[in-house]
């Protein structure tokens, strides 16, 4: 078996390539992509997206072969879409085969090397020092962070931070950490990270992290059915968590989440839910100069006209606290 493990990954490093292993190896690159042309991409930190070589059709689909193999599983023209984790180091790998595409496409998202703390993101003016002493104090207070943001714009490097944030202010907190790929790097000593899969999905998962004794649950990234089960975690005894989701904006994060629920529930209107168990909504941005913290926004409660009440963490004192609206506490 270990023989066959080598074989597999020596076929791989060929079909890869030298310049995508060269860009696997490169710390400052961020993703690497084949369009249906065959020209490669590669983005790095700070810098637009540049093209650097070319990959054939058949070596394309003989690599996404190959992968496949690795992951125990098949794609084919009837099974067109591969998904999972590069087996030379963990990265997210996307890949499409015809008909859905016109010729073999991927995109390898690299696993993040180093952790950037928050105080980082600060020295390199993603965020303001106002934000920064925001995001410490709702660690702290035990709130519930949403984390939002387009593809690619830096949600997971900057859940990595607050993950960072919340080991060395409570040092003591159980995480549980629930994920589909391997994107979320913690250091706290006392933590867990379980993996979705094709057979066991990320709601049975939060089901099943209730009898892990956390004291606060993470989530990747929220896309289906388990926005109202990671909600209902939140609201029942175990707040300070994390959770990332894909919207252009903080308010459009909350609305997104309502969208998620009613997707997957003919529940009625859950924004009550959303206002009790989210605390603070961070929004992050790729922009021409680089990323940067978009908004932060508190939020305390339902208005009685049914909108969300929110305030700007920049206008206000980040001591006070949230204060939620007790009138609309959802138990």
């Amino acid at each position: 078996m270990e023989e066959k493990q080598k074989r597999l990954l020596r076929k791989l490093r060929g079909e890869l390539g030298q310049t995508v292993l060269d860009a696997l190896e490169d710390p400052s690159v961020i993703e690497i992509m084949l369009n249906s042309d065959g020209s490669l991409w590669i983005e790095r930190h700070g810098q637009g997206m540049q093209r650097v070589g070319t990959m054939s059709a058949p070596n394309a689909e003989s690599l996404m072969g190959t992968i496949a193999d690795a992951l125990h599983t098949v794609v084919t023209r009837e099974n067109p879409i591969l998904e999972g984790e590069l087996p030379l180091d963990g990265s997210r790998f996307e890949g499409l085969l015809p008909p859905i595409v016109g010729h073999p496409t991927f995109t390898i998202r690299k696993k993040a090397s180093v952790v950037f703390t928050l105080g980082q993101y600060v020295e390199q003016g993603i965020m303001t020092p106002e934000q920064q002493t925001a995001i410490e104090a709702a660690i702290l207070r035990r709130a519930n962070i949403l984390v939002v943001g387009g593809t690619g714009s830096g949600k997971t490097t900057l859940t990595n931070a607050i993950i960072d944030g919340i080991s060395t202010a409570c040092p003591d907190d159980r995480l549980v950490i629930i994920e589909d790929t391997a994107e979320i790097q913690c250091k706290a000593e006392n933590s867990v990270i379980l993996r979705a899969s094709v057979d066991v999905d990320m709601l049975r998962l939060l089901r099943a992290t209730m009898r892990l004794r956390p004291d606060r649950i993470l989530v990747g990234e929220v896309r289906g059915g388990e926005a109202l089960a990671l909600l209902k975690a939140w609201n029942t005894g175990h707040p300070g968590g994390v959770a990332t989701i894909h919207a252009n904006g903080a308010h459009a994060g909350l609305i997104r989440l309502e969208q998620l629920i009613a997707e997957a529930t003919a529940a009625a209107n859950m924004a009550p839910l959303i206002a009790e168990a989210v605390d603070l909504v961070i929004a992050i941005e790729k922009t021409k100069g680089g990323r940067r913290i978009k908004e932060i926004i508190e939020v305390s409660g339902i208005s009685e006209r049914g909108t969300y009440q929110t305030q700007p963490v920049e206008t206000k004192s980040v001591n006070t606290g949230i204060q939620k609206e007790k009138a609309n506490a959802v138990a």
